[in-house]
């Protein structure tokens, strides 16, 4: 399934340590390492084999730990500064977990919805013709006990709903990930898959990046 995408689009992948992925931020690092080893490098790798004419070109400005807070921090250097064609984002998980950890300044949902709005906002003004990937967080059982993976799920949830109403109001397109994950564990064990509820397995990567392949394959939405 080739992606829907025109030839030499900038595709670039934002969000937090599942986006990362150990990616190399040295300067001339290689493509490999400049992409992590996580989905972003999947998807890269079966687009580009897929539609070797295409000249499509992927970055990856994740970052290991961020919040919604740290990724407006560095919004402007990171994601409107390289005037991606694609802008593809996957975030939340982190706010979710800290605010079950009872850490002191972070954000509630609301205030996660809020600064979303924001950057979304910032990026229609920036870059208007740029087409808008949300992927939303998701979580299994997989934490300290079982009613920390309750809190977190709980938690996730409200943030899949901002970024289902953010997809709505921003004309962006909504790759839900919660219910491939959902469906895997009931193929294998949670941990076969997200080794401690949030990040990825090599078989959870896979699964996100089948999953953005055919949610972007299916074309943008109609405006």
């Amino acid at each position: 399934m080739p992606l829907h995408v025109p030839a030499g689009s900038h595709i670039l992948f934002q969000g937090d340590s599942v986006t990362d992925c150990g990616r190399d931020r040295s300067a001339g690092a290689d493509v490999n390492a400049a992409l992590g080893h996580g989905y972003v490098h999947l998807v890269a790798a079966r687009a580009t084999a897929r539609a070797p004419g295409h000249r499509w070109r992927f970055s990856n400005r994740g970052a290991a730990g961020d919040k919604i807070a740290e990724l407006a921090a560095r919004w402007q250097a990171d994601t409107l500064d390289p005037a991606p064609d694609l802008l593809s984002v996957l975030v939340g998980v982190n706010d979710a977990w800290r605010v079950v950890d009872g850490e002191c300044g972070d954000i509630d949902a609301d205030g996660f919805h809020a600064a979303y709005d924001a950057l979304l906002t910032r990026t229609r003004q920036a870059l208007p013709d740029a087409r808008i990937v949300l992927c939303e967080p998701f979580s299994l059982p997989g934490g300290p006990d079982s009613d920390f993976d309750e809190a977190l799920a709980a938690q996730v949830l409200l943030r899949q709903k901002a970024v289902a109403e953010l997809a709505a109001a921003h004309r962006a397109e909504h790759v839900r990930l919660q219910p491939v994950f959902d469906e895997a564990a009931r193929r294998a064990p949670a941990v076969h898959w997200l080794y401690d509820g949030v990040h990825p397995t090599p078989a959870g990567h896979q699964l996100l990046a089948d999953a953005w392949i055919s949610a972007v394959a299916a074309g943008p939405p109609a405006r």
